[in-house]
C-alpha cells in the first residue's frame, strides 16, 4: 500500500477508543478485496479491525451518511460487523473484524454444504432488523439516475440497452400494482459480502442498502452466486420458513433479471471512471446479455403471471 494510504488508515484508527496511542511499527496492515474501495485488515495491540477508504468518485452515487446509519442497524440486528468509528463526510469506516469465517465466492456457494440455506437465513435476519433503513431503493429511479450520470461521461451504452428498459416497463407496472412491505435490505448481495463460519453467515458492506422489496436481495444473490434451481429453492425455503409460493418464486425470478438491468449501468460507470479493478465493459455486456436471456426464457411469463395472481 502507498505511504499516503498508510497514513490515512493510521489517522483514522486514532479516532477509535483504545487506539489513540497505537504504535505504527507494531501494526500490520493488509489490503483486502474490493472493487471500488480500499479495504484493509489491521492488527495492532492484539486487536483486529477492518478499515474502509472510499474509492475516488464513489461520492457521486453513494450517500455515506446513509450507509453508515444502515451499517449500524445491521450490526444491532446481529447480522453485520460492529461499527467502531465512521466519518460521514469522508466515508472512512472502521468495523470489527469478524474472525473464523470464509469470505464467500460463487465457487464456495457451490462447494460449502447448505450455504444457500445459511444465506437465506441471514437475509431473513437482516430483513427483520428492528429499525428501518434510511433511503428507499427504487430500481427504476436508480436506472434513470445512473443513465443521467452516464450522460455526463464519455461512453456509449451497449447496443439495445434502452430497448430492454422499454421491455421492462410492464414489469415496473406489475410490481407497482402488487406491492409488498418494504424491509431493510442489503441491495448489493455480492457473494463476497457474505461471511460464513459453516454454521451461520454475516453480511457486510451496506453502500447500496435501503428499504426494498425483500425478494430483490434473494434474486440478486441467486444471480451473483450462480445458484442452481435446487440451491435457489434451498435458499428460498430457509428464508420463507416453508416451501416458497409461486408468487415468491416469481418475484425472485423478476429481480434476477432486473438486478442485471441495473448493475449493467453500474459497471459502465466504473468503466467510464477507468476503475482498474476489473474489465467493467465485459462485466456490463455479460450482465445485459444475461438479463435478455432471463427475460426471454419461456418460464419468465409464468413467473410474471404468478406475481400478478398474488
Amino acid at each position: 500500500m502507498t505511504g499516503q494510504n498508510t497514513e490515512i488508515v493510521l489517522d483514522a484508527l486514532r479516532n477509535v477508543p483504545g487506539f489513540q496511542e497505537l504504535d505504527a511499527t507494531a501494526t500490520t496492515i493488509e489490503r483486502m478485496g474490493g472493487l471500488t474501495n480500499l479495504v484493509y485488515r489491521v492488527e495492532t495491540g492484539g486487536q483486529c479491525v477492518v478499515v474502509r477508504i472510499p474509492g475516488e468518485g464513489t461520492e457521486a452515487y453513494i450517500d455515506r451518511a446513509v450507509e453508515i446509519h444502515n451499517t449500524k442497524i445491521a450490526a444491532d440486528a446481529g447480522i453485520g460487523a460492529r461499527v467502531l468509528w465512521a466519518d460521514s463526510k469522508t466515508g472512512v469506516l472502521i468495523c470489527d473484524c469478524i474472525e473464523g469465517i470464509e469470505t464467500m465466492t460463487p465457487e464456495l456457494f457451490q462447494s460449502r454444504p447448505r450455504s444457500p440455506a445459511r444465506a437465506g437465513a441471514a437475509l431473513r435476519q437482516l430483513h427483520n432488523a428492528p429499525e428501518p433503513f434510511e433511503f428507499r431503493f427504487e430500481l427504476f429511479s436508480m436506472i434513470d439516475e445512473y443513465l443521467a450520470l452516464l450522460s455526463e461521461k464519455v461512453i456509449d451504452l451497449p447496443e439495445g440497452y434502452h430497448a430492454v428498459v422499454a421491455e421492462a416497463a410492464p414489469i415496473k407496472e406489475l410490481l407497482a400494482s402488487k406491492p409488498i412491505a418494504l424491509v431493510p435490505s442489503h441491495c448489493d448481495p455480492l457473494c463476497e459480502n457474505f461471511l460464513d463460519d459453516g454454521t451461520r453467515m454475516w453480511i457486510v458492506d451496506y453502500e447500496y442498502s435501503g428499504m426494498n422489496d425483500p425478494f430483490w436481495d434473494l434474486g440478486d444473490l441467486s444471480v451473483e452466486a450462480g445458484l442452481t434451481p435446487a440451491q435457489e429453492l434451498e435458499m428460498l425455503t430457509a428464508y420463507c420458513g416453508a416451501v416458497p409460493t409461486a408468487a415468491q418464486v416469481g418475484r425472485t425470478a423478476i429481480y434476477k433479471a432486473m438486478c442485471d438491468l441495473l448493475w449493467t449501468l453500474w459497471g459502465l460507470i466504473q468503466h467510464a471512471d477507468k476503475n482498474p479493478a476489473d474489465d467493467f465493459w465485459a462485466y456490463s455486456i455479460n450482465r445485459l446479455e444475461r438479463c435478455k436471456s432471463l427475460m426471454n426464457d419461456t418460464a419468465f411469463a409464468g413467473h410474471l403471471a404468478a406475481v400478478d395472481a398474488g
